[in-house]
């Protein structure tokens, strides 16, 4: 099989799950803390604050899912099979967030807007922690046959340390949404949303550390291309100093680069992901060296990934000029009116 090929597959589905991250992570923030506000103009400003780009994000998760189906078919076979309670769980989510956004200004009862605004919260929830979980999970490794088969149950999932990625993903989404809102709005909403963020950022840096010194300890695989290869140590390092400059931009009120700097952040811890886990999309629990899904050995035929590469080639910079126009048609502050959320 082409090295070069699946290497550009490898990169092309990390880099899908970046941009669903960076972009999808502060919409689902704004979910989880929608219950948190006391008023409904309140809850309306932070659904019109995501209501322009929360769908366009799935896109990057059918390149994931297109990429692996065509890519590497034992990698989504194994995931698909192995995973298929977590991902069903996920799409769950994904689905019920998308319909209490849309049932919720359909009536003006209250009963009816707070059952899905409670909806819309959990499902939030529901995603980030399942994303997490996912990846905890791939970073710790699942039990996998000779064939690539999982051979796990389903409470292996919930081991300590994926319920701890769980936990950050969680945290991590809602400090990347609060600062997102605080972009979007004004007035006394604006000012109080302030005061979260400072919160938001504090439980954020806790669980990063928790996560990293966890890491360091018990997942010692994931620093060992960092040890082969010393430079790639500024990876992991400009993370935490994008980290580190999140709270110190929004003690000076520039909240747009208090938000890059958190893109930023993601962007990097999950290249730190990347290289810790490369080559394997599913680590093996039992010999990973011989058992690990990988992009070499779990490819799929030269012909698909060529054919995908160019359909993938010719479609993006579509999804790339419609999200800069979309993102900047509704950059300013939020405005609600009648046909509004």
């Amino acid at each position: 099989m082409d090295f070069t090929l699946s290497f550009i597959w490898y990169l092309v589905i990390g880099i899908a799950i970046i941009f669903y991250v960076a972009l999808d992570g502060f919409d689902l923030g704004t979910g989880m803390l929608h219950l948190f506000t006391k008023t409904d103009r309140d809850r309306r400003i932070f659904l019109n604050a995501i209501g322009p780009v929360w769908d366009g994000n799935e896109v990057w998760l059918v390149i994931v899912a297109g990429g692996l189906l065509a890519g590497f078919p034992p990698v989504y076979a194994t995931l698909l099979s192995g995973f298929y309670n977590l991902i069903m769980i996920f799409l769950c989510g994904l689905i019920f967030r998308a319909v209490a956004i849309e049932f919720r200004s359909k009536q003006t009862s209250l009963v009816w807007r707070k059952i899905w605004d409670i909806t819309f919260s959990v499902a939030s929830f529901t995603i980030g922690f399942i994303l997490g979980l996912g990846l905890g999970n791939l970073i710790q490794g699942v039990p996998l046959d000779q064939e690539g088969n999982f051979i796990g149950s389903f409470s292996l999932f919930f081991r300590p340390y994926p319920i701890l990625i769980g936990l950050f993903t969680t945290t991590l989404f809602i400090m990347h949404g609060s600062i997102y809102l605080t972009m979007k709005t004004e007035g006394m909403l604006h000012e109080r949303l302030r005061i979260w963020v400072k919160r938001c950022i504090l439980l954020f840096v806790i669980t990063y550390f928790i996560t990293t010194l966890s890491t360091w300890m018990f997942m010692p695989h994931m620093a060992e291309r960092i040890k082969e290869y010393r430079w790639l140590s500024l990876v992991p390092i400009a993370a935490l100093l994008a980290i580190l400059n999140v709270p110190r931009l929004f003690a000076l009120k520039k909240d747009f680069q208090a938000f890059l700097f958190s893109c930023l952040g993601i962007i990097l811890m999950l290249v730190v992901f990347g290289i810790g886990t490369f080559p394997n999309l599913v680590r093996s629990l039992i010999q990973p060296d011989l058992l690990s899904l990988n992009f070499l050995n779990a490819s799929g035929s030269e012909l698909n990934l060529t054919v995908l590469l160019i359909i993938v080639a010719i479609g993006l910079p579509f999804v790339f000029c419609y999200s800069a126009m979309i993102y900047r048609i509704f950059q300013g502050k939020v405005k609600i009116e009648s046909s509004s959320y």
